[in-house]
Parts: structure tokens; C-alpha cells; sequence
């Protein structure tokens, strides 16, 4: 992965989108002195099914704070649309060109927006259409004359998409200092944990083997993180 850049923006459809995929590397970046904020299409509020949403937003808004703070991520931010249901379009791809401009990054980080996870199994569409239109606004963001009244100056300064979970990805982090903290900020979805049940509700015990194999592809790792790459 490239390490001549000083700001990210990561940019993903719910809580915990992150936390399954790029917190380890983010930790990293931000240890080295990097600066990286968060922005979330939604606020995850139907992802519990036995909390109403109503109640289930703040708390998982909460949740992803406290799971930002683990990785040195204190800027976290949420466009509230509506969990489950995100659609493409102009008023997605205008929103996160908005917060592109006023972030000024030069990486942005993205969940997986291709058809499949790596191994099979299909994506959900949230994720889809989240980034998606992130690669749009990228350039979206650096074109003065498309949504001009919108987020200040343009910003041409993205240079790289990361795509984290990518069934495509051909680049790595090493995360070995940093795995420790990568599991605390997918333990800190605590109440979202409870709910899932099953393999993914112990970030020990899922996150090490997807580590572990990322770390079998980076020359010198043990444990890594994988990103597609999508230069601009």
C-alpha cells in the first residue's frame, strides 16, 4: 500500500462496516501520525432486529464511536439515510462529494462494493451502492462545475481508493502491531455482537484467520489487512 499521503477518509454504509474489514490498518496509519475520519451513509438502525430502529440508531451510533476511538478515529460522522434501503443516485454521490471537499483526502477507504465477498457469497446492497457512488463523488468532488454550490472548493487531491474486503485485492497492510486494536474496536459493537450470534460475533476468533491469511500474501507479515487498489 502507498504511504506518501497524510489524510484518509473512510466512507462505508453501517456501523461496523470498518471494523470487519480496514480498523487494523486505520490504527496503524493513525499511530504513524496519519489523520482519518469516518463518514457513514447510515446509522445501522435496522441492523437489530430485536431493537426498533428508533432505539437502535443512537446505539449503534454510539457503538461506532467508541469503535473509532480505539483505532484514533475521532471524527465520525453519519448522513442518515435510511438503513437498509440506500439508493444510488445524485443526492448519495452529492453528500459524500460534500464531505470529500471538506475533508481533503488523499486515500479514501471504502467497504466492499463489488457483487461477492472473497470466497463466494453474495453483498448486500447498502454496501453496493455505498461505494459505488464513493468512486463516483470521488471525481465528483474534483470537478468544479458538478455540484458547484455544494462543499466549498473542489478537491482533485484523491489519489487512491482502498477497497476493504474486496474480492479483488491485491495490496496489504501489515497489521501486526495493530491487530490488538482492530479486535477492540469490533468488540466495542457490543450490543450488535449480542444480536449476530454465531461466528462473526467473536472479533478474536473472526478476525485472526482472515488476518492470518491476508498475512500468508505480505512478504514479512504475520497478520494483514487486504485492499483492492483503485488509483486515480
Amino acid at each position: 500500500m502507498p504511504t506518501d499521503w497524510e489524510r484518509a477518509l473512510a466512507v462505508v454504509a453501517h456501523p461496523d462496516d470498518l471494523e470487519y474489514g480496514g480498523a487494523g490498518a486505520v490504527a496503524l496509519w493513525t499511530a504513524e501520525g496519519r489523520t482519518a475520519a469516518y463518514l457513514l451513509a447510515t446509522r445501522g438502525e435496522a441492523g437489530i432486529d430485536t431493537i426498533p430502529p428508533a432505539e437502535c440508531g443512537p446505539l449503534r451510533e454510539a457503538e461506532q464511536r467508541a469503535a473509532a476511538a480505539e483505532v484514533g478515529v475521532s471524527d465520525v460522522e453519519f448522513l442518515d439515510y435510511p438503513d437498509g434501503v440506500v439508493e444510488y443516485g445524485l443526492p448519495l454521490r452529492r453528500d459524500i462529494a460534500v464531505a470529500i471537499r471538506r475533508h481533503r483526502p488523499e486515500l479514501v477507504i471504502v467497504g466492499n462494493h463489488r457483487e461477492t465477498w472473497p470466497g463466494g457469497g453474495l453483498n448486500m446492497a447498502d454496501h453496493r451502492h455505498v461505494g459505488l457512488a464513493v468512486l463516483d463523488a470521488v471525481r465528483d468532488a474534483g470537478n468544479r462545475w458538478v455540484f458547484p454550490d455544494q462543499g466549498g472548493e473542489a478537491w482533485d487531491g484523491v489519489r487512491w481508493v482502498a477497497v476493504a474486503a474486496s474480492p479483488l485485492a491485491g495490496h496489504a497492510v501489515d497489521i501486526g502491531p495493530t491487530f490488538d486494536r482492530a479486535v477492540a474496536s469490533l468488540a466495542a459493537h457490543q450490543a450488535y455482537l449480542e444480536a449476530l450470534g454465531g461466528e462473526m460475533a467473536d472479533p478474536e476468533a473472526f478476525l485472526r484467520p482472515m488476518a492470518e491469511a491476508d498475512g500468508a500474501r505480505l512478504p514479512g507479515a504475520e497478520l494483514a489487512v487486504a485492499f483492492e487498489l483503485i488509483p486515480l
